[in-house]
């Protein structure tokens, strides 16, 4: 059985409300309320880690807006009213650059109050998942994002001009409801991650499983999405989010066998296993115990 899905939620007179942009604004309002939970479990001020997700946001947002602009200019200067329009427009060029703003605002805001980044890494690896995840819901009743053909039962079509308009989505296709299948992808993640959270080893691990997951994630559901607009590589072998999930596979795993590493390295230090051994109640060979050993042994020695 075909589902069809729309691109507008509802209307309000002549005003239209669009599905992505109502659905992923809520996993927007979702993911910061997340973050202020999360904030704390990492031991963060919850104060500074809102300000960095909305500084971000923004970031994201802005650039977006400016890309489109640019690249529409002409006919902007012909029909300014299109202005009012260019938050319909989805591509996954425009989707890289807001993810590239809004990391590099994080980053500068992080340093600047000097929050730790392992920790603040952690603290938004649930709520970002989250968020992917209402924003592919938002984009599977767009249409943004469509998938590849199907004969599956569970496909959906596309009916609304406005899809097409907005996300050159194919009009009375049936297609694999791919941006359902990342959905349930990042929702599943999300919750992973908010139960390992206070489980943690170490600052960075839940940011280096997030990394992994969503690079898992996104390679795979790539494979139901068709190709228009996303790039291809080595003969079509891959595309351009495919690429982006080895990276952040490879960012992920560096980042976990980096402080696996360390936490080797802290153990088999000579100065850690003996405060370990202090801590304990176990002196070690190489402490203060064993050098007063060896003299008090030779002195009864020479009163014997």
């Amino acid at each position: 059985m075909l589902a069809q899905v729309h691109p507008v939620l509802f209307h309000i007179g002549p005003i239209l409300i669009p599905s992505y942009g109502a659905v992923t604004a809520l996993g927007v309002l979702l993911a910061l309320v997340l973050a202020q939970r999360t904030a704390r479990i990492a031991g963060l001020n919850a104060g500074q880690v809102w300000n960095l997700c909305i500084l971000s946001l923004f970031a994201a947002l802005l650039t977006q807006r400016l890309l489109l602009a640019t690249v529409n200019l002409s006919d902007l200067r012909r029909h300014p009213r299109w202005m009012l329009a260019l938050a319909m427009i989805h591509h996954p060029l425009l989707t890289a650059a807001g993810a590239l703003a809004g990391l590099g605002t994080a980053l500068f805001y992080a340093r600047w109050k000097r929050l730790p980044f392992g920790a603040t890494a952690d603290a938004l690896a649930a709520p970002v998942a989250l968020g992917l995840a209402f924003e592919q819901m938002g984009a599977l009743l767009a249409g943004s994002g469509y998938g590849s053909e199907t004969a599956a039962r569970w496909a959906v079509t596309y009916a609304d001009p406005l899809a097409a308009r907005w996300s050159g989505t194919p009009l009375g296709i049936p297609l694999h409801p791919v941006q359902g299948y990342a959905a349930l992808a990042f929702l599943v993640l999300s919750i992973l991650l908010l139960v390992w959270l206070p489980k943690r080893l170490q600052d960075g691990d839940v940011a280096g499983i997030w990394m992994l997951g969503s690079g898992v994630a996104v390679y795979i559901t790539e494979l139901w999405r068709d190709a228009e607009g996303r790039g291809t590589l080595f003969g079509g072998a891959l595309d351009g989010p495919q690429v982006a999930a080895i990276l952040l596979v490879l960012a992920g795993g560096f980042v976990l066998l980096e402080r696996t590493g360390s936490v080797g390295r802290e153990l088999s230090h000579p100065s850690r296993k003996n405060k370990n051994a202090a801590r304990a109640g176990h002196p070690s060979s190489d402490g203060p115990e064993t050098k007063t050993d060896g003299p008090r042994s030779k002195d009864e020695a020479a009163h014997d």
